[in-house]
Parts: C-alpha cells; sequence; structure tokens
C-alpha cells in the first residue's frame, strides 16, 4: 500500500531529493536496516554511540528509499533524501500521513497503565469498528510514528499509546498523532526524575490535547486527586470515570471469580453488568474507562460487552502463568509505586496458598527512590504477603519497609540469579508468586528461569 512518493516526502520534510526518481512509491518506514526491503523508506537515526547512516548504501541495494543528514553514497540511484534531522523527519511524514486518513485517533496517556488501558479500550471497540492498536508499548518519539504508519484506510478507530518522560516530549506526539478523543489514566511519579513536580507531570500529560476541536473530549480518571481537578475547567468536554459515585461513569459491585471480575458500570440512571477476564481494581477502572469510550462513539452495551470479552494481558503486564504446582504473575515489563502496590493487590486476591513477591528496583523516582521503595515494603506487609525478595540496591528500601512492618521473610538479592535461587529455597505446592521491576531490571530473566523449571498448563 502507498504511503506517499519519494517527492511528497521531501516536500512534506523540507528535504532535498538528492538522487533517484520522485515517484518511487514508498510503502513502508523502518528504521533499523534490517527491516527494509524494497519499497521501504529506511530513516537512520543516530544514537549515542552508533550512527546508521553508514547501513544506507547497503539499504539502497535491498530497492528501498533512503531519508539521510549527509550527502548520497556515490553512485546511489534509489532515492536520498537530505533533510536537517532524521528524527524530525520521520514524525512529519507521520503527522502528515495521519492527516490523509479518515480515522479517528483515540490517545491513551498516564504515568501508569498506559498500555493495559490501551489493551482494554481497543478490545471494547473492536466490538462495533475496525480497530488499530499500538503494538506493545510503541509510544515513543520514534514508536509512535512507526505506529502511525500501520494505519490503514479500513480502520475506523487508533488507539494510540502516548508516553513522555521529559518536557517537550508530549507537544510532539500530539503533533503527530493528532488525538480526537484523549484518556489519562492516573498523575504518578514515574519520570519525575527529569519533570521534577507531579504538577509538571499533568501539565505536560495535558499537551495530548493540543489538536482538540470543538468535539474533543478529555476521559479523566476522577479517582485521581490531581486529575479531578481538570474536570469542568478546560475549553472542551471532560468526562470522568472511577470507582467514586461522584464519577460520571463508576463501577460497583466488584465481585472476582477465578481469574475474570465482575461488576456494574452505573451512569446517570443506566446500569450495565459487564465482566472481564482480567483481575485488579486497576482493570475495572480500565474497562469502565473503556465503557465511556466506547460509550461516547456510539456503541451499543452489547457490543462494548462483547468487546471486552475479548481482551488479554499484554506480555509482561499482570500475565498470570498457571502451573502445575504454582501461579506466576509476570509483571516484569516496568514498574512505578502505584503499579507494584496494584500488583502486590492482585497478587493477595488470587492466592490460595502461600505469597511471595519478587520486586526489583523502581528507576527514575529520584529525590523520592528511598521513601518511595520503602512504602512499597510497607504496603506489602500490610496486606500479608509472606515473602519478599528484593533485587537491587534501591529495594534494600522496600525491603526495609517490608521487614519493619512485619512481613515474615524477606530476602535481598544482588541479581535476578540470585534472587532465582532464594526463590526456589521458598517456593512449596500451591504458591502464588509475583515479578515485577522497572524495565533497566530485566526481571523477565527470573519469570523465564522459573517457567523453565515448572510446568506450564494455561496463560491468562
Amino acid at each position: 500500500m502507498k504511503l506517499f512518493t519519494a517527492s511528497e516526502a521531501a516536500a512534506v520534510t523540507g528535504g532535498v531529493l538528492l538522487c533517484g526518481d520522485g515517484e518511487t512509491v514508498i510503502t513502508n518506514v523502518q528504521y533499523d536496516s534490517r527491516q527494509v526491503t524494497e519499497g521501504s523508506l529506511f530513516v537512520p537515526i543516530k544514537g549515542a554511540n552508533t550512527d546508521p547512516h553508514k547501513f544506507i548504501e547497503q539499504c539502497l541495494e535491498k530497492g528501498a528509499a533512503s531519508l539521510t543528514e549527509y550527502d548520497a553514497p556515490e553512485g546511489a540511484v534509489k532515492p536520498c533524501i537530505k533533510v536537517e534531522d532524521t528524527r524530525r523527519a520521520m514524525q512529519q511524514l507521520a503527522a502528515s500521513y495521519r492527516s490523509s486518513l479518515d480515522v479517528r485517533v483515540v490517545g491513551i496517556t498516564g504515568s501508569v497503565g498506559k498500555t493495559s488501558t490501551k489493551e482494554m479500550i481497543a478490545a471494547a471497540l473492536s466490538g462495533g469498528f475496525n480497530v488499530m492498536k499500538t503494538q506493545g508499548n510503541r509510544n515513543s518519539q520514534i514508536g509512535l510514528p512507526m505506529t502511525m504508519f500501520e494505519i490503514r484506510p479500513e480502520n475506523e478507530i487508533a488507539v494510540i499509546e502516548m508516553g513522555m518522560s521529559e518536557f517537550g516530549e508530549m507537544d510532539r506526539l500530539a503533533d503527530v498523532a493528532r488525538p480526537d478523543i484523549a484518556v489519562m489514566t492516573n498523575i504518578g511519579k514515574a519520570h519525575i526524575e527529569n519533570l521534577r513536580t507531579q504538577e509538571n507531570i499533568m501539565s505536560e500529560k495535558l499537551k495530548i490535547t493540543k489538536h482538540f476541536d470543538d468535539k474533543g473530549i478529555l476521559f479523566l480518571n476522577g479517582d485521581d486527586p490531581m486529575l479531578r481537578t481538570l474536570h469542568g475547567k478546560l475549553p472542551f468536554r471532560t468526562v470522568t470515570f472511577g470507582l467514586d459515585c461522584s464519577n460520571d461513569y463508576y463501577a460497583e459491585g466488584v465481585e472476582v471469580s477465578g481469574f475474570s471480575t465482575e461488576f456494574v458500570c452505573r451512569c446517570g440512571e443506566r446500569a450495565v453488568r459487564l465482566r472481564i477476564p482480567a483481575l485488579g481494581v486497576h482493570s475495572v477502572m480500565n474497562a469502565v474507562a473503556a465503557f465511556a469510550v466506547g460509550d461516547s462513539l456510539g456503541l451499543d452495551e452489547t457490543s462494548v460487552s462483547e468487546g471486552l470479552m475479548t481482551y488479554r494481558n499484554a506480555p509482561m503486564r499482570q500475565q498470570i502463568h498457571r502451573c502445575e504446582d504454582l501461579v506466576l504473575i509476570d509483571d516484569s515489563y516496568n514498574a512505578s509505586p502505584a503499579a507494584a502496590k496494584a500488583s502486590l493487590e492482585v497478587l493477595r486476591s488470587i492466592a490460595k496458598g502461600k505469597t511471595i513477591a519478587v520486586l526489583a528496583d523502581m528507576l527514575e523516582l529520584g529525590d523520592e527512590a528511598a521513601d518511595e521503595h520503602y512504602g512499597v515494603g510497607k504496603y506489602l506487609a500490610e496486606l500479608g504477603v509472606d515473602a519478599l525478595i528484593a533485587i537491587g540496591p534501591l529495594s534494600e528500601n522496600t525491603a526495609a519497609g517490608a521487614a519493619q512492618n512485619g512481613c515474615p521473610v524477606v530476602v535481598t538479592a544482588e541479581s535476578n540469579e540470585a534472587a532465582y535461587s532464594s526463590l526456589c529455597g521458598l517456593l512449596e505446592k500451591d504458591c502464588t508468586v509475583l515479578v515485577k521491576g522497572s524495565r533497566g531490571m530485566h526481571t523477565e530473566e527470573v519469570v523465564r528461569m522459573l517457567l523453565a523449571d515448572h510446568r506450564e498448563t494455561e496463560t491468562v
């Protein structure tokens, strides 16, 4: 499928076509030279230690076109477009492509829960629309433009995850995705090391609405003390969701049965019973948000309900593995204080036997890191978790919080391998294990070791 021609790419980016046929059709965009095929546009994005411009000639030989910040390789015959900044050029191309499509974009942002909320909303909307969604968590300055190129003309709705960790990032992402509808899950302390205050975090995330027109709708977690202050005070429609009955959409009568959850979603005088194949209060919140978004887009209750039942946790995000002799909650993709506490609640809610939490460092918390880790350990003890294995130097504070507040078994480990060795000594039949840590801690290694030694019978 045609995205644009080489000449169109040059015009959009303000670039110069150095060589090649301007009518060459671009069918896909790649920043990884290994993924380039005939019809690709290669985007070499310089990193701290690498410059992929050295792969341009190889990509041209495969039949691709390329952006470049330098001159074209000698003798090049395929299109080479010189731009000032290849990353910025890719964003400009993605924004132009998005503008050419007749698609409604739902943007998802927040400190915690973006991916699970995106998955829940996409599932709900799939009950009545042709939906495209961000794969994994490709929500960055590079990942989001790549996601936009995957939207197809037949897609009616695109559910797009939008992440930021520094000033100005959401502004640029909003220029690319231009959401018609936005959902803000919460304002936590993730990335507070860079953004300094929660007020700054909220202000930056609110830029997701930069291109709203008079039909734009911002869905806010009304249970979040900061987000609820925005309700009714912005120049466009705001809708709140949550568990508190003061919200426009809220849940009540939450009941857990096995690995699914039932509740009643209320909006005014309406009451709709819903069931989701997921656990935890945060999952109920996500489902209420999904119902609210579907309702705003005109989906009937049956379609939303059927769509919600297709929801599945993304890999490494509270993915439950039932093994012959234990249950493993793999939440190893990332971590923040709020997310860690939510996962501990799930651990306690499904456990029938001994509970063990393997928790690694939560990064990018700045000066609040020690207190936040201690708070997670304290919360773990208050919930009655039986054992903690804490990985990393920051998690020594988690261990202290757990030990000083009554957790029976607390172990510290310097590596994932050491943590797994300790875990093996604590395992017993029918225990439930939670594994969670920031992306940089690679706690998925603990998950892999555990699944290699224990035969899995079901994944939820």
